[in-house]
């Protein structure tokens, strides 16, 4: 396992939870934390107060243990202990339980349109412990994402459903900006011809994107970045259509009806045209090889031929 760029090797920063002392100490200086006046800046505890709020046999102990934590978890000055970015991230994830797997879920009828065969008979399931809404009639997966263990057990039913699509729609926006929701890293993009698979032919190129840091991957067609870009937004706000709300319920039906389309517009360097259409008025995009948006415009057509 390689070093951290401090000298730090994972395994040995892991290493100082295996007292459960550590992680209590952690736990307690969250909770205190949340007690104090809302400020900016981080927020420092004393010996003295984390001492109040941890069960240890005496200061010692307790000045051990936050000496051990002191320099990865937990950062100390003048004023008083506060968290690193590393203790942030871990405590967070500690108080959420999202460690835990998720509670049951479903199947749950939900409405929306399967992406390969235009029906609507939803359903909403987990699947190894991954949350998709998948179509009755042919099994294809109409979304599929990773579901928070806080994200359901705070939701159940068709509100969980709306909730992954809007946690979805939100993450997929910072990934067509070029970072990653899940480690903050940057992405590196290839657009691809997906034209041989089941996907419409309204829309056959998928941006697939890679953190270089976490490495998790993430992908979708062109149609959906220009989406979720603010001139979309926008475009169909004025259609009287919360596009980031409806997800890939809009987006699925869009595609399938053939309102939205991308094309390749051009090579060395390769571009492409995406037109996303709202009655006669139609929002065209250039994006990039990298399938970032480098030009829009809005348009009206006489909507002859038109789909509508």
């Amino acid at each position: 396992m390689s070093d951290s760029m401090d000298g730090r090797s994972a395994d040995a920063v892991f290493g100082l939870l295996a007292d459960s002392t550590r992680v209590e100490i952690l736990r307690a200086v969250a909770v205190k934390q949340s007690e104090l006046p809302q400020r900016s800046g981080p927020m420092r505890l004393s010996f003295s107060d984390i001492y109040d709020a941890v069960d240890v046999d005496n200061t010692s102990k307790l000045s051990y243990h936050l000496g051990e934590l002191t320099g990865t978890f937990l950062r100390k000055d003048e004023d008083g202990y506060s968290f690193t970015h590393a203790g942030q991230e871990l405590v967070r994830f500690v108080l959420s339980g999202n460690y835990e797997r998720p509670p049951a879920f479903g199947p749950v009828e939900t409405r929306g349109t399967c992406l390969f065969c235009g029906a609507t008979e939803l359903e909403a399931r987990f699947q190894h412990e991954l949350f998709f809404v998948v179509c009755t009639d042919c099994e294809e997966p109409a979304m599929g994402y990773f579901l928070k263990p806080a994200q359901a057990r705070a939701w159940d039913g068709e509100e969980l459903v709306r909730m992954a699509i809007r946690k979805q729609t939100f993450d997929y926006r910072q990934v067509r900006r070029g970072v990653c929701p899940t480690c903050a890293g940057p992405l590196s993009t290839v657009v691809m011809d997906a034209s041989d698979s089941p996907l419409p032919d309204a829309d056959s190129f998928v941006a697939v994107d890679r953190c270089e840091a976490c490495l998790r991957r993430y992908s979708g067609p062109l149609t959906y970045g220009v989406a979720h870009h603010p001139a979309s937004v926008a475009f169909h706000w004025d259609h009287g259509i919360d596009v980031l709300s409806e997800g890939i319920r809009l987006f699925n039906d869009r595609i399938r009806a053939g309102r939205w389309t991308s094309e390749q517009a051009a090579t060395d360097p390769a571009e492409y045209a995406v037109e996303l259409r709202e009655g006669d008025d139609v929002l065209r995009a250039r994006l990039d090889d990298t399938a970032t948006v480098i030009h829009t415009e809005r348009v009206r057509r006489s909507g002859v031929g038109q789909p509508e």
